[in-house]
């Protein structure tokens, strides 16, 4: 047989729901429960007050609202208790949490069970006598029948911004006396209070998605930008170097990369490590030669509380930093004897102790060095030790200087041409051809960084399209600076100048006189005259 449900007031006057046997909705509403009065006040506060303690003490939502029924069985005698929820993905009813403990994971629709109709509704349901109502589906545990015991049954909605996310129940025994609309009162405050930690939950898992997301984007770019396809460089200097760091990324051997500064050492230290099974772990890089000599083992090995004046806490090191990953020593040169030591005991034994610490630390690192130093003279001069030179030179890789791979300058030009256009908003489209002259006669003594400086002040002072000789720093216009210098009469200047721009011509219309003669708005015939006279070949303009 089925119980019609009677509407009853609630705390504000309207939607509580009672189902069973009880008639009288004015009876129910003020009969006294037994631990009424100051008693049961005070009983309610503390369970209010360690229920929000349960649920700010962690941010495993599980864990608090298991925390909250079990103070409600301890405090209010509920023989069960549940908490469900609707899940934001397919909006079906999810058992959360539950005392005693589920038989299984339980799930159900909106609107199936008594629980799913105070989801459904959105108004509390009370059922005096379980053993009269036939809607409970059960489908979490079995309870007891009469004459055992009888059982009252209170669910409540859980509101959160003006939705019904999901409803606390508990099962109660059976009291003739008991005062509904006190309790369901109680429970929907309780129910508010787990409708906050959800969405304080809610939010945290929202934000660690967002960051899950924006690291595998993040990871996914350093890959994609340090590809070996992404290294500017087509000379044969760079395909010895392309081939070595092919051979040597898949391994877990330390590497020894020696060059000039500015050559672009740390480019293929990255080009190493997300090209290695280590990708996805940590790249870590120190600058040996930026840090003081005095502050540079505590980075390397963290340090201890007390261990010096500051040393208000313990500090992991950058070993630590890259456990599973790879540590980068840049100017690796530049470290001290006593740094030196522990960096070698580090490379022979995997393990380190902090700073003022006791406990031995074990890593687990891949090590890329670098430095433009000629380490065979150090060792002579007693500045570096011999033995951890060994330990580092395992697989060495010589990164040329620029001046030896002067194919790549045009390269490197039209790369940092493209990136520093997008940077600073400008529109220049390519570089001229007595520009790209000036450019490849350099000797370029900074390398690539040197180029890509020049190449951006270029940009910035550019105000149209195309990048001329008179954009470049003074020093690659400057003959002395590159051994380029000439005594030029006016006449002779003004030829060069005249040169320059019919080249500059042919190149934009590739090769073909009669359109480059229309560029520099002049006939046909006195570009040609021109062409002959200064001896440019026009073919090699040529698509």
């Amino acid at each position: 047989m089925e119980f019609p449900l009677l509407d009853v007031l609630d705390a504000q006057g309207e939607g509580l729901s009672l189902a069973g046997g009880l008639r009288s909705s004015k009876t129910v509403a003020n009969l006294p429960e037994p631990f009424e009065g100051h008693t049961g006040e005070i009983r309610k506060l503390s369970t209010l007050l360690e229920a929000s303690q349960a649920l700010s003490a962690t941010l495993d939502l599980r864990t608090a609202l298991d925390r909250v029924l079990e103070i409600l069985g301890r405090h209010h005698g509920a023989l069960r208790s549940t908490v469900v929820l609707r899940s934001g993905q397919t909006g079906d009813v999810d058992v959360e949490v539950s005392v005693p403990q589920v038989r299984r994971r339980v799930q159900s629709r909106v609107g199936e069970g008594m629980t799913g109709e105070v989801i459904h509704t959105g108004k509390p349901v009370v059922v005096p006598r379980v053993s009269e109502e036939r809607r409970f589906l059960n489908r979490a545990a079995t309870r007891p029948e009469p004459p055992h015991q009888e059982l009252t049954y209170i669910s409540v909605p859980i509101t959160l911004d003006g939705a019904t996310i999901g409803a606390i129940a508990i099962d109660l025994r059976f009291k003739p006396d008991r005062d509904y609309h006190r309790t369901v009162k109680f429970l929907g405050v309780v129910g508010s209070m787990i409708a906050q930690a959800v969405k304080v939950h809610r939010l945290l898992q929202l934000e660690r998605q967002r960051l899950l997301d924006e690291n595998t984007h993040l990871r996914q770019e350093l890959t994609e930008r340090y590809n070996f396809s992404n290294i500017v460089g087509t000379s044969a200097p760079m395909r010895s170097v392309y081939e070595q760091v092919s051979q040597v990324a898949s391994t877990n051997t330390t590497v020894l990369l020696r060059g000039e500064s500015g050559t672009g050492k740390e480019l293929i230290a990255h080009a190493i490590h997300y090209n290695s099974p280590r990708a996805k772990k940590p790249f870590i890089r120190v600058s040996c030669g930026a840090l003081p000599q005095d502050l540079i083992e505590s980075e390397l090995f963290g340090y201890e509380k007390g261990a010096f004046t500051g040393a208000h806490g313990p500090k992991k090191g950058r070993f630590e930093l890259a456990h599973g990953g790879t540590l980068f020593l840049d100017e690796v040169g530049e470290l001290n004897q006593a740094t030196q030591v522990k960096l070698l005991r580090v490379l022979q034994e995997r393990e380190f102790e902090r700073l003022g610490g006791t406990e031995t630390i074990r890593t687990d690192i891949r090590l890329i060095a670098a430095t433009h130093k000629q380490l065979e003279k150090a060792i002579e001069g007693g500045e570096f030790r011999e033995d951890l030179y060994y330990r580092l030179n395992v697989f060495a890789i010589f990164i040329p200087p620029l001046r030896e791979r002067k194919p790549d300058v045009l390269l490197l030009a039209d790369h940092f041409l493209e990136q520093f256009s997008r940077e600073h908003h400008k529109r220049v489209k390519r570089i001229s051809t007595p520009a790209i002259d000036m450019l490849v006669s350099y000797h370029w003594p900074g390398n690539v960084r040197e180029l890509a400086n020049a190449i951006e002040r270029a940009v910035v002072v550019c105000d149209a399209q195309v990048l001329h000789a008179h954009h470049l720093p003074p020093t690659l216009q400057t003959a002395e600076a590159s051994g380029t210098e000439l005594n030029l009469s006016l006449r002779e200047a003004v030829d060069a100048v005249e040169k320059d721009t019919l080249q500059d011509a042919l190149k934009s219309a590739r090769g073909n006189r009669a359109k480059a003669a229309r560029l520099v708005r002049t006939t046909e015939r006195v570009f040609n005259y021109k062409v002959r006279k200064y001896r440019i070949d026009w073919r090699r303009f040529r698509a």
